[in-house]
């Protein structure tokens, strides 16, 4: 595979059709005065040794040399490389609720897709931390495990919707468990676990799970999405209604991620429509301490350039050694 590192300059390549065609030109006007002067024929015994054929040659070889140095100007690149560097950081697992009530309106344009935004930028100012992302609704699934390619991250991040876990619920305590069994063994102090929910727990023993993920060293924050008044949710272009046909309303639960943010030795951050509550909780993991892991990553390529670059040096000499005047014959006559 040949990536093209600075490719804008493969815009230069537009020109070298126009080389020969100016050249053709030249040569037609050249030949017109030529003819004004006098006879043609007359005026080619009076130059024996111009050759208009070694022109066109040097024009080729000069249209080759310039299509090589612009080629060499955007340096070509072939052959990734696996290359292993050390990088300093903290390993953070989002764990991001995809339940039907993320998908209250509370939040423009609800609240799933608010929280996606949200992560999509902390995503884009970090440097050398690992993340990996775990959705949970009634159940939890690693959608990303720990890692520090950031695209990809992003890439998951994009496909989650609410339809990503077909067990409905919240089971908070279940994406919890999930997360400390997801860590990297190369982790063991700078873990950390984002939670960001409605906080509408159905399931399981939130608050208990997060007591296990704090004596294990591993700080938990939550993130409040929705309001504590509720909204409607929104679903297949109806709102949700329970059993006896009553419109379900979803209100955020600040008491259980208070307790197990408690728990996990983190905070707790209400999401705001501007603010949502990333930026500070990055801030904290900022001032913890830096561990050092082991990373693979494709970033090496073998650079190409300086073999265009020759070629189209050597072509040049060529088209300069070449001239425009034929061979003396008498030379090779006397010889």
């Amino acid at each position: 595979m040949i990536i093209f590192a600075q490719y804008h300059y493969l815009w230069l390549l537009l020109l070298v059709p126009a080389i020969p065609i100016v050249y053709a030109v030249v040569m037609a006007l050249r030949r017109r005065r030529i003819r004004r002067f006098g006879d043609e024929k007359m005026v080619r015994e009076l130059m024996p040794h111009y050759s208009p054929a070694k022109g066109w040659i040097r024009i080729v070889l000069f249209t080759l040399a310039f299509m090589s140095f612009v080629i060499g100007l955007a340096r070509p690149q072939i052959g990734a490389k696996l290359s292993e560097r050390k990088i300093k950081g903290a390993e953070i697992m989002i764990c991001l609720d995809v339940s039907n009530s993320m998908l209250a309106e509370d939040y423009s344009p609800n609240r799933l897709e608010r929280a996606k935004m949200a992560i999509s930028a902390i995503v884009d100012k970090l440097r050398d931390d690992r993340i990996g992302l775990i959705i949970f609704a009634g159940t939890s699934f690693v959608q990303l495990p720990v890692t520090t390619d950031y695209v990809s991250a992003k890439m998951f991040l994009s496909s989650i919707d609410a339809g990503s876990i077909p067990v409905q619920g919240t089971a908070i305590g279940d994406a919890i468990h999930t997360a400390i069994k997801s860590f990297s063994a190369q982790s063991e102090k700078s873990r950390v676990i984002i939670l960001i929910t409605d906080g509408e727990n159905h399931e399981d023993d939130a608050v208990a799970a997060a007591r296990e993920a704090g004596d294990a060293g591993i700080r938990i924050y939550t993130i409040g999405v929705g309001s504590a008044h509720g909204q409607p949710i929104p679903v297949d272009g109806q709102l949700l209604t329970d059993k006896a046909g009553n419109i379900v309303v979803s209100k955020l639960d600040e008491a259980v991620l208070r307790k197990v943010a408690a728990a996990g030795n983190g905070a707790y951050v209400h999401a705001g429509n501007d603010e949502f509550g990333l930026n500070p909780i990055i801030d904290e993991i900022r001032r913890m301490e830096a561990e050092e892991f082991s990373s693979v990553v494709f970033e090496q390529y073998d650079e190409q350039y300086m073999y265009f670059f020759a070629l189209a040096l050597l072509l040049l000499v060529i088209e300069i050694l070449v001239g425009e005047r034929k061979p003396d014959r008498r030379m090779f006559e006397d010889a």
